[in-house]
Order: structure tokens, then sequence, then C-alpha cells
């Protein structure tokens, strides 16, 4: 009787032992981990709230929390038409920067004589204001969506190029003998050996070219885009600041940086997923 007792408590405590792992050991790292950052918002908020109920601050020099909070409800329909507006935008010129940058990368990185011929003006490119070629950009492709799109590009262009043909040109000299003992072709060697040795490379100028695309889709806006229903962000910026709607200006601010954060935590998750089983960089996370 007293056995059979025994064994049940112990049947009974196995049973009951998966119900205390509410949360797995990954999930509750996350959560701690994002105990002090959500901490620190809070108090700022709070204070910000509190600040500018006591001093009676003007709204539309510095609207309190809750003024910006009512500005987007208000406003709701306007501003996530332009936020979706800007997203598109933002994707299509990002899509083009990685896809042109990494292929161009690859085309620089077979031969240094059109390494050295090239790359130099692409750097002169980057250092050209984008404000200083928008108008041509405009006259090029008219008022729109093209224009803001391929302005887009040029931003997110560089950081792609730049930092996957440094990922090519780092490629270990030995394992790039050991191809070659092997005759692998040149088309062989970039595919299997240089360009996953590139990847991380490629992933960090994902992450820079993730944040600059929705910058230069509002900066776009700002010089190109239409107005009305079609306007992004960046349209609804400049109506918001030329009649004084500050707490819908700073309404359309934090979307924008909120777009900016999305696209990043995006492909920071795609690091994860290429990077997470080899390199050190993703599996020092995990550990």
């Amino acid at each position: 009787m007293g056995k059979s007792m025994a064994s049940a408590g112990v049947i009974a405590a196995e049973h009951a032992a998966p119900r205390k792992r509410f949360l797995s050991k990954a999930w509750r790292t996350r959560l701690i981990g994002a105990v002090p950052p959500a901490a620190a918002f809070i108090l700022f908020v709070g204070l910000w709230e509190i600040i500018g109920r006591q001093f009676d601050i003007p709204v539309f020099l510095l609207p309190k929390p809750s003024d910006i909070l009512n500005a987007a409800i208000e406003n709701w329909d306007g501003l996530l038409g332009a936020l979706l507006t800007t997203a598109s935008e933002t994707v299509v010129g990002f899509l083009l920067s990685v896809v042109i940058g990494v292929g161009a990368a690859i085309v620089l990185a077979s031969s240094k004589l059109v390494e050295r011929s090239v790359y130099p003006y692409a750097i002169v490119l980057q250092t050209i204001p984008i404000i200083a070629i928008a108008p041509i950009i405009v006259i090029w492709f008219g008022a729109g969506t093209n224009a803001i799109v391929f302005i887009t590009f040029l931003i997110g262009f560089f950081p792609m190029l730049s930092n996957t043909l440094i990922g090519l040109n780092s490629t270990d000299h030995n394992m790039k003998n050991l191809f070659f003992l092997y005759n692998a072709t040149p088309l062989q060697t970039m595919w299997r050996l240089r360009l996953p040795a590139a990847l991380p490379y490629i992933i960090a100028g994902l992450k820079i070219s993730a944040t600059l695309s929705v910058i230069g889709a509002i900066v776009g806006e700002y010089m190109a885009g239409l107005g009305g229903a079609n306007g992004g962000l960046g349209y609804a910026i400049t109506v918001a600041a030329t009649r004084l709607k500050t707490p819908y200006l700073f309404a359309c601010g934090l979307s924008a940086s909120i777009l900016g954060i999305g696209f990043f935590l995006l492909v920071n998750q795609l690091s994860k997923w290429l990077l997470s089983s080899w390199h050190e960089s993703e599996l020092a996370k995990e550990n």
C-alpha cells in the first residue's frame, strides 16, 4: 500500500513538474533583459507628462505624451495610410539596394582592375548630398513613387556595396588556395566560398541599409512626394509642421522611428536564422 502511494506520488510529481515551467529559459532571459529598458521608458514618459502638466508648457512647443497619443488616435486613418505608403516605398528601395549592391560587389570583387576603376566613383556618389541631386532625380523620374524609391535606393546602396565588398575580399587565402588546388572555377569559388564567408558582412550591411532606407523614403517624400491621400510620412510631417500641429508632428516622427525599428528587427531575426548555427557573433548570443 505504501509503495503504491509512493509510486503515485512520483507519477504526480512528474506530471506536475512541467506545469511549473511556464516559460523556457530563453524567454525568461529575454523578459528579464527587457525590464530595464521598459522601466527607463516608463520613467521617461512619466516625467515628461508630469513636467508638461506642472509647468503648463504650450502644446505647440512641447506636447505631452498624452497629447501625442490623442493626436495619433484622432488622425489614425491618415497616419496609418501615410505609414503604409512610406513602408512600401522603403521596402522596394531597400530590396533594390540589396540586390544591386550585392551584385555590384560581386562584380567588383571578381576583378581587382574593375574594383580599382569603379569603386572610387561609388565613394564619390556616396559623398554627394542627396538633397543636392534630388531635383535632378525628380526631373528624370517625375514627382512621386519612382523618384522616392530611387532616392531610397541611393541611400541604402553604398552600405550594401561596401560591406559586401569588404566581406568578399576578406576570404581566407588558405581556403582560396584549397579551391584553386581542386580546380574550382571562379564562379564556384565565389558561390561556395566567398559569398558564405562574406555573409556576416552582408548582414551588417543589411542592418545599416534597413534603417537608412526609412530615412531615404522620408527624405524622398520631402523632395519628390505627392500630397493628399497618396502622401507618406514625409508629406504628413511637412503639413503638420506648417500648420503647427506639433502633437501630430511628434506622432508622425515616432511612427517613422517605429517603422525603422521594425525593419531592423526583421533583419536582426534574419541574421539569427542565417548565422546562429555557425558564426561566433550569434553563437555567443545564444549561449
